[in-house]
């Protein structure tokens, strides 16, 4: 029930919808390419804090930050939107970024006798992931006032 109540303009709910399905398909296929081609340019040393796994979280906290709170001031979460957010919010950004990769890699980091470092890049990962989804929602926030898209209540 509370599936329908999020999803008032579909009788099913997303996650039984094949087409909601492939969108976050392929956006899930593009974001990992572009985080595994990132990684795969820029791979770090062993014991060595893995800033490409950094900054591509806090970008992609930014994003989804902007994104969401784009979608969700200029409208109902239905159409054009919702496809959206699902193809490029939980698909494509859910892909790109990677807190699995995360958590390895402050086990790596901790595994390797860098407590302090390990430490600190996990603490300032989740951070600066907040921070910037917050830059990104106020970002967005603001823009949309600006250009006059707000939705009424």
């Amino acid at each position: 029930m509370a599936d329908r109540e999020i999803l008032p303009s579909s009788p099913r709910p997303a996650f039984l919808r094949p087409g909601a399905l492939a969108l976050v398909a392929a956006g899930g296929a593009v974001g990992t390419t572009v985080r595994y081609l990132l990684e795969v340019a820029c791979t770090p040393d062993a014991g060595q804090v893995p800033w490409v796994t950094f900054v591509i979280n806090v970008t992609g906290a930014f994003l989804l930050g902007a994104l969401l709170t784009t979608l969700a001031r200029t409208g109902e979460d239905a159409g054009w939107r919702r496809s959206v957010r699902l193809g490029v919010g939980t698909g494509m950004l859910g892909g790109y970024t990677t807190y699995s990769t995360f958590a390895v890699e402050v086990h790596s980091l901790l595994g390797a006798g860098r407590t302090w470092v390990g430490t600190g890049y996990a603490a300032g990962t989740v951070l600066a992931g907040v921070a910037a989804a917050a830059i990104g929602l106020l970002l967005a926030r603001w823009l949309v006032r600006a250009r006059g898209g707000e939705a009424a209540p």
